[in-house]
């Protein structure tokens, strides 16, 4: 996976737990930030699958480059 992705994936797990806890406080929220939280989830599936496209499709430019003798 490419360093951006993963500095963005750090950053969305981050937002997992703050979507239930208020930073400043350091106390559960009474009323969570949902958005926030389903945000993240899905922004770390998008990133994931993604990613695993993105290495997939290298590997097989590689594995064909190889097999063609060059």
């Amino acid at each position: 996976m490419d360093k951006y992705l993963t500095v963005i994936l750090i950053f969305m797990m981050v937002g997992v737990p703050i979507s239930f806890i208020s930073p400043t406080t350091g106390e559960l929220r009474e009323a969570p930030l949902y958005l926030l939280f389903y945000a993240s989830i899905g922004g770390m599936c998008f990133i994931v699958v993604y990613g695993s496209y993105r290495d997939r499709a290298e590997r097989q430019k590689r594995n064909a480059k190889r097999r063609s003798g060059r």
